[in-house]
């Protein structure tokens, strides 16, 4: 197959002001965009994800919103397969390709391998299952070092998961764990082999901060209780992803009566600050060098200039 054309990447920790910039440059450069933000798969999770509103997906076109119910976890590797497929139809429609959204780890697998293509058979997990009832963590470790001796120096051997995941992979693919990491490394897909240009949107903290609690003072009044209440009629907390998540978890605590509503306001807006500056972190040391703007309003940017 081709080569896909450039892709443009616009990210940024959450609050920031994703949105309605990537809106108006996508609406000026004549772009669709790609979702990259993991809550944003899930049909029911609006308010409390801040996701687009119907006016704003209807100004420009996207792609991978609203994918599965929220009791259904979405996973990286069928999100890369979409992706692809998706950043194919744009551009064999002319457009331009923009991918936006704040979850790293999706973000990141536009860049490099995220996820190994080791598929563990029944046999092998029923296998490991056995010698971990045996002798525990000492026979995974035993066991694993015997198939890979190189293992002491590439996993945390008093990591019990880590371990039985090591094995598995072992066993299921005869190599070494060196091995299957040198073959992880080489890992290349249209995404990660196609011209991008990166642009990392920062915000002045006090002014973040600001932003972050007028969102959770809108998501309250918006109804973001009353969205909880039906997503966990309808079984989201099957989805650890969704639950777990920064608004809902709070929201799950406050109608079990673990919370008043204004300290429901305070845990979710303490949290999604500790998140922002995960995130700055994150894409400091996750991303390749990119272009960084600072934003103060959406106008605050000349938009021929955002992915220079």
């Amino acid at each position: 197959m081709s080569q896909l054309e450039t892709l443009y990447a616009l990210t940024g920790c959450t609050a920031v002001g994703k949105t309605e910039l990537a809106l108006l440059w996508a609406e000026t450069y004549g772009a669709e965009i790609i979702n990259c933000d993991s809550l944003l798969f899930y049909r029911g999770m609006d308010i409390g994800t801040a996701k687009p509103t119907r006016e704003e997906l209807a100004r420009v076109p996207h792609h991978l919103v609203d994918l599965c119910p929220a009791s259904e976890q979405m996973d990286v590797a069928r999100f890369i397969e979409l992706a692809i497929e998706t950043a194919r139809e744009i551009q064999a429609r002319g457009n331009r390709v923009l991918i936006t959204g704040g979850s790293g780890f999706y973000l990141k697998a536009f860049f490099h391998p995220v996820v190994d293509d080791v598929a563990i058979s029944e046999a092998t997990a029923i296998k490991v299952s056995k010698i971990q009832d045996s002798g525990g963590l000492e026979a995974l470790k035993d066991t694993l070092l015997e198939l890979s001796p190189d293992a002491a120096s590439q996993v945390d051997l008093e990591n019990p998961r880590r371990v039985l995941k090591a094995l598995e992979r072992c066993i299921e693919s005869g190599l070494s764990v060196g091995e299957l990491k040198n073959r992880f490394a080489k890992q290349i897909n249209p995404l990660i082999d196609a011209p991008k240009k990166l642009t990392i949107l920062h915000r002045d903290k006090e002014e973040l901060n600001a932003r972050i609690a007028l969102r959770v003072d809108i998501m309250l009044e918006q109804g973001l209780i009353d969205e909880v209440k039906e997503l966990r009629v309808a079984g989201f907390e099957a989805n650890g992803s969704a639950a777990h998540s920064i608004g809902y978890r709070e929201t799950l605590a406050y109608l079990d009566g673990q919370l008043t509503l204004e300290q429901l306001k305070i845990d979710i807006a303490t949290n999604t600050r500790r998140l922002a500056k995960k995130q700055r972190t994150w894409f400091r040391g996750q991303l390749p060098e990119g272009s960084i703007h600072e934003i103060s309003d959406t106008h605050s940017i000349e938009l021929k200039n955002l992915f220079d």
